[in-house]
């Protein structure tokens, strides 16, 4: 139940641990281990398809692979990155044969062209040029379709496309986490590292991470305390518009194929989907950051005074500022500066150099792994990187496992309820849907990723019976409105939610508002994810099926979902619609509840809590 990626992790830190540490007994904590992590993800796709005894020898008896390096042995596989396998050598022809070849292939070439009128010309040229992005950086070459550029992470997350080496920080102070705070006998890699092998540590691991999760639940606020404000100030700094709101007005050439204003109007929400009905917008998945701000600024806490404050909100759009960069050809620096900035301004107000910003939070709206760029990649920011936001919490719509700050918080979906009617009417809505089929899968293959199982998934639905599984193929740009995944999910039982270019999926808070079971392959998808609104007893919403037994083609997923009974759908229905549903909804900025919760409520609520209960601690 180990993702890949963090079956990497775990590789690398033994085989580092053997080298450096040798037989020495010193303990080495998590923090110690996430400094290792980056060494270990270029080498993923090929340790994929390899065994565990195999991946051990090789980390045994080998150094750490050299990033980008390219083999010499004509008989070697290529990497992923290469966009053309050659599996035979050619015979290389003379210098000259090869320039007169060359020079005949460009005058056949140039008649061609000439033959075509230079209106035509012009105009094929402007439609490939409207239709399409090119995305270049180092030896990366892609074309963004305009098919897919908006619904698809491929295009628009920085540091999450496939082939790619993911960002993993190796810079995090240990002694200052708000969360850690919380662990009582906090375990240590160390302690199963020797008599257990390689399992023990996996294990050791995954405790740490699970230990972390479930130290948040544990904390979390009782009912509904948002009313009590006694002693929870939450101050919200007035940053200057160039941190925020100079970033929205940037929305029409943030994306160079559209004007990106059209989702970030309405405080983020988006333009309304009349279709779907009241609350229901063309919210963007990237739209968390104006969202949350707009209901933060009318939140009942809020003081005016800094001295009367426990909790300092800090409104930075850091996902808007990446995603500004995303498609211009500037250096890591630029890229940079706005959150150098951003610490400077912070750095001289009396709050932050109080406690370091440990009692500050920010809110980001793309996935942590996008603000942890590394040295050799030109995808996303470093600011998480930075020594100074070590101490502050991060909510992110994907948090970073090994960074205990980092919260995750659900994916903001297209429904913004303004009342408890809306939420009940909506409950009702889905409850008395017809659900015509029994799995659906909305999404698309990823042919450069081999170790994702999508391409398996979508053989096994498209080779079933049409009311066991219908397939939505977002490569075809089926998926470029709203309404029709929410009517795919509204009429099935179960929604298949692999992980896509990162382990999350907005796509699972889409199908839970739907009523739609989910299936997941990872545990990173979710249930080490959102610990303040998802239960640790995943069975109660979700069913679990280990990726590897997908790709391995242990197991049928329309074959095993069809054993799931019909009372146990009801049941996880039931659970879903009207325990879950309300706290992963974000309301409208005037939103109004009485009677539930919703996801911003529940944030909220559990920040402050956890504030205080630090601020009791210390007194103490």
């Amino acid at each position: 139940m180990i993702s890949q990626i963090f079956r990497s992790y775990i590789m690398q830190f033994t085989q580092d641990r053997a080298n450096k540490l040798g037989d020495t007994d010193d303990s080495l904590d998590l923090h110690s281990f996430s400094k290792m992590q980056a060494n270990s993800v270029s080498n993923d796709s090929q340790r994929a398809s390899m065994s565990k005894q195999q991946i051990f020898l090789e980390n045994m008896q080998t150094p750490p692979p050299v990033e980008n390096q390219e083999e010499s042995s004509e008989e070697t596989l290529p990497s992923p990155e290469m966009a053309i396998s050659i599996s035979k050598k050619r015979s290389r022809l003379p210098k000259k044969a090869e320039a007169e070849e060359i020079g005949s292939f460009i005058s056949v070439i140039s008649k061609l062209l000439c033959r075509i009128p230079a209106v035509l010309l012009v105009l094929v040229i402007v439609f490939l040029w409207s239709s399409s992005t090119t995305v270049i950086s180092g030896n990366i070459f892609h074309l963004c379709v305009s098919s897919r550029k908006l619904n698809n992470l491929y295009c628009l997350s920085a540091g999450t496309q496939p082939n790619f080496e993911i960002p993993v920080s190796i810079v995090h102070n240990t002694s200052n986490s708000i969360v850690d705070d919380f662990v009582e006998n906090p375990v240590r890699i160390s302690d199963n590292f020797t008599g257990n092998g390689r399992d023990g540590v996996v294990a050791n691991a995954v405790k740490i991470v699970e230990e972390q999760v479930r130290a948040l639940r544990s904390r979390t606020a009782k009912g509904n305390s948002g009313g009590d404000c006694n002693g929870r100030g939450l101050f919200v700094y007035d940053l200057p518009p160039k941190f925020n709101k100079e970033l929205l007005a940037q929305c029409y050439d943030m994306v160079p194929w559209m004007n990106f204003c059209k989702y970030l109007s309405n405080e983020g929400l988006g333009e309304p989907i009349m279709k779907l009905g009241k609350g229901w917008h063309q919210t963007h998945q990237y739209s968390l950051e104006p969202i949350f701000h707009s209901r933060v600024l009318k939140h009942p806490c809020r003081v005016y005074d800094q001295n009367e404050a426990k909790l300092f909100y800090v409104p930075f759009y850091g996902g808007l500022d990446i995603l500004r960069w995303h498609f211009k050809n500037v250096s890591g620096d630029v890229k940079d500066s706005l959150g150098l900035e951003l610490v400077k301004w912070l750095q001289s107000q009396p709050p932050w150099m109080k406690n370091s910003g440990k009692d500050h939070v920010f809110v980001l709206g793309k996935i942590s792994w996008d603000f942890r760029r590394m040295n050799n990649t030109s995808w996303g920011t470093r600011f998480l990187e930075l020594d100074q936001m070590q101490n502050p919490v991060k909510l992110l719509i994907e948090r970073q496992p090994w960074h205990s700050n980092d919260i995750g918080i659900p994916h903001p979906t297209h429904f913004h309820p303004h009342s408890d009617e809306d939420i009940v009417k909506w409950q009702l809505k889905i409850m008395k849907s017809k659900r015509n089929n029994l799995v659906s899968f909305a999404g698309a293959a990823r042919p450069g990723a081999p170790e994702n199982i999508r391409s398996v998934l979508i053989k096994d639905c498209v080779s079933a019976d049409t009311w066991k599984c219908r397939f939505l193929d977002c490569d075809s740009g089926a998926c470029g409105q709203p309404e029709s995944i929410i009517e795919l999910f509204m009429e099935s039982e179960f929604c298949l939610q692999p992980p896509g270019d990162s382990p999350t999926r907005k796509s699972v808070f889409d199908s839970l508002v739907s009523g739609c079971i989910p299936v997941l392959f990872d545990p990173f998808t979710a249930y080490y994810q959102y610990p303040w609104h998802l239960p640790e007893d995943h069975t109660r919403y979700s069913v679990f099926i280990d990726q590897e037994e997908v790709r391995s083609m242990e197991v049928n997923v329309v074959e095993r979902l069809m054993k799931v009974s019909v009372r146990e759908r009801e049941d996880m229905r039931t659970y879903i619609v009207y325990e879950l549903l309300p706290g992963l909804l974000y309301g409208d900025s005037t939103s109004v509840f009485d009677k539930f919760q919703d996801a911003f409520s529940i944030t909220m609520n559990n920040l402050l809590e956890m504030i205080s209960r630090l601020d009791s601690t210390s007194v103490n």
